[in-house]
């Protein structure tokens, strides 16, 4: 050890002497480390340590080091030919720390931390340390109080008893097997893919033999399985970060750097995301940055005072759930989360991360009375912190990581969520369309016969169709707390008459701009409200009409994916237009989407009542042949095989400011989709 890193040591254990607490235990191992510097060449560990690491933990004091996660947290480690493992924790208002664990007895006493007091982050090396064992930090806060705490960085840990992280193998140790798709996924524009998400949560999706959730490495096979056979391009996963409260989904998370131990380890986890991108399928994880649980174990009051979020309530309580809201104006928590974004990426080959709660995290004034809330520097209701971290979390994923999804659950009028941030954007890639979402929703529970006097909710949102770039979603929250299943809410009184409209919902809703959700037990029409409790009903499949709703969301997915001008021009205004949005009499909506040069072009013609209409005139763009793509009412979905025998002519004659008109069957309760090229085209209309 060189002379300079013990006079760096020295200077540095003095001011910790002067600024601990003169009966902590710290102060005591400082001491005796400090007389013996010039004689114990293991004191120079904790200076050595501090130079090797001085380029992050400074970054990290500015907000800057991207990759914390390194530096903190528990790490394998050799120190003078001992194996065990490192441990740094950030807790700058401590009186003291120490690392207890069953490598110790848990005796808080045995491996006092060493503060590192330029930096706040205290540090300990503990010899003899081995994978799987359990531990947490002895925190005397401030206010003299003992707390023992998870480790914030920690890989692994607890969701039961004592919620104690847990000592993990390097992740790095991982051999992964999906370059091929790593390397694709950095090339595209994923404005321009076809993006067609599985929403699933792990514990509710499957069960095994013992009627418990899948593993990771039960899951991996079947859900890949699955989502091949289904077309699926991508899964999102409800969060998966170690949380205490099953009940929760996840979102009251504890462990933001720990995959849930309730489905296996962190390397089970790794192999999970393996093998869904070698099977060529994406994985979107969601977030949680807003807000975080007030569990004594957690990031609350971690050192004694309010060191991850607000000291204020009006700022620091989210008034909804009852959690903690991050300081977004503190340099470290706000590299604490983008280092957690960038950890997922780099450790677990994530492809997205969509983020809940986005307006919450706007607002100042988010679900708050009048005087519950603190304007912003200017006198407005903007979190002006939460905006500038948003901005450059997304700024630092799209540089470092092109084809990374960003996704916003954002459920106001905010402008610019989707655009990027040197046009005064947010950044993100995608906005959930909550809008078109309740909408859509609210009009298909009506009764058909007042649907015509509510017929602008299902065309709406196409006055803002183009301002942001939109994911049109069913998602988890629409079929839970009593909200009924899809199936369910369907207006009409049968049964029938419900599964046929959710079929022409779902054609309606691949026929709309934008990209995909669809959460799971949707997809093939799950009859009861989503129970988190138990595994979907899978027993439904060996019905027909169940059997029918999943083939339609397969085929819907293939020829999305399959037609490039239907996917590519999800973004584009020209790729859309109205044939006639306005039939309210007969609830029935019709709209073109088509290629730039308009060599191909499908009409999406949807009628949401019960009524059949044998000779419907609908304006199109061309004459001659079209072909009937899909049909909704199809015996193949569950239907009773009513459309046009697979193709109708259209003539000259100018209808809904066409230039030509199509006379076809339009079957009640369906959604047709017909298919134009212009090869079909008579040799005596090409100039049409």
């Amino acid at each position: 050890m060189t002379k300079k890193a013990t006079t760096v040591h020295a200077k540095t254990a003095k001011k910790t002497l002067k600024l601990s607490d003169k009966k902590s235990c710290i102060r005591s191992a400082s001491t005796k480390r400090v007389r013996a510097a010039k004689l114990t060449p293991v004191i120079d560990y904790h200076a050595a340590w501090e130079l090797a690491n001085q380029a992050d933990l400074l970054a990290f004091q500015q907000g800057h080091c991207n990759r914390i996660y390194n530096v903190l947290g528990s790490h394998p480690a050799t120190e003078e030919e001992k194996s065990g493992y490192h441990f740094a924790v950030w807790a700058p208002n401590a009186k003291s720390v120490s690392v207890v664990g069953d490598f110790n007895q848990w005796d808080s006493k045995k491996n006092p931390m060493y503060l590192h007091n330029l930096f706040g982050v205290w540090e300990a090396f503990v010899p003899g340390a081995t994978v799987g064992q359990k531990y947490k930090y002895a925190v005397i806060g401030c206010n003299q109080q003992l707390q023992l705490k998870a480790d914030p960085y920690g890989n692994w840990g607890e969701h039961t008893d004592s919620h104690a992280s847990i000592l993990c193998p390097t992740l790095n140790r991982y051999e992964w097997n999906d370059n091929t798709w790593l390397q694709k996924r950095a090339r595209h524009n994923c404005q321009e893919q076809p993006l067609s998400i599985y929403e699933l949560h792990i514990d509710s999706w499957r069960h095994n033999a013992k009627d418990n959730p899948l593993t990771y490495r039960e899951l991996a096979q079947q859900l890949a399985q699955y989502l091949k056979a289904t077309d699926f391009t991508h899964v999102e996963l409800m969060p998966i970060m170690e949380h205490p409260f099953t009940d929760s989904w996840g979102y009251q998370i504890t462990g933001f750097y720990a995959p849930t131990s309730r489905y296996g380890t962190p390397e089970d986890f790794q192999y999970l995301i393996d093998t869904l991108h070698q099977a060529n399928i994406g994985v979107i994880l969601d977030w949680v940055p807003g807000h975080f649980p007030t569990d004594d174990f957690g990031l609350a009051r971690f050192d004694g005072t309010a060191l991850y979020e607000h000291a204020d309530p009006r700022q620091g309580i989210h008034p909804d759930w009852g959690t903690y809201i991050f300081n977004y104006g503190r340099n470290e928590v706000r590299n604490f989360l983008i280092s957690n974004a960038l950890f997922w990426i780099e450790q677990f080959h994530i492809d997205g991360l969509r983020l809940d709660a986005v307006a919450s995290m706007l607002y100042l004034d988010y679900s708050r009375k009048p005087d519950a809330w603190i304007p912003n520097q200017y006198g407005g209701k903007e979190n002006i912190d939460a905006i500038n971290f948003l901005r450059e979390l997304n700024n630092i994923i799209h540089s470092s990581y092109p084809g990374v999804l960003s996704i916003a659950e954002e459920s106001s009028s905010f402008g610019r969520v989707s655009q990027p941030t040197q046009s005064y954007g947010l950044g993100f890639d995608f906005k959930w369309n909550m809008g078109w979402m309740h909408d859509v929703s609210n009009y298909c529970k009506l009764d058909p016969i007042f649907r015509k006097y509510h017929h602008n909710k299902m065309t709406f949102a196409m006055l803002y169709q183009r301002s942001e770039h939109f994911i049109n979603v069913f998602s988890h929250d629409e079929v839970v707390y009593g909200k009924g299943s899809m199936v369910q809410k369907m207006g009409s009184p049968y049964l029938s008459d419900k599964l046929s409209t959710l079929r022409a919902l779902y054609t309606f809703m691949w026929g709309w701009p934008g990209k995909k959700t669809l959460f799971m037990g949707n997809e093939f029409a799950q009859l009861d409200e989503w129970d988190f409790h138990k595994a979907l009903s899978w027993e439904l499949l060996e019905k027909p009409e169940h059997q029918g709703m999943l083939r339609l969301i397969f085929d819907l997915n293939h020829l999305y994916r399959t037609l490039r001008f239907w996917h590519e021009g999800d973004m584009y205004e020209g790729s859309f237009s109205w044939i006639n949005p306005e039939d309210c009499d007969n609830s029935v909506f019709s709209f073109i989407r088509k290629s730039a040069s308009s060599t191909h072009t499908l009409l999406f013609i949807s009628n949401f009542t019960p009524i059949e209409h044998s000779n419907y005139e609908c304006g199109v763009p061309f004459a001659g042949t079209w072909h009937e793509l899909l049909n909704s009412d199809s015996t193949s979905y569950g239907g009773l095989n009513r459309g046009n025998l697979g193709s109708v002519t259209a003539i000259k004659q100018e209808r809904d400011l066409q230039p030509c008109t199509l006379s076809l069957y339009l079957p009640p309760l369906s959604t047709i989709v017909l298919e134009f090229k212009r090869t079909h085209m008579k040799a005596c209309d090409k100039s049409a």
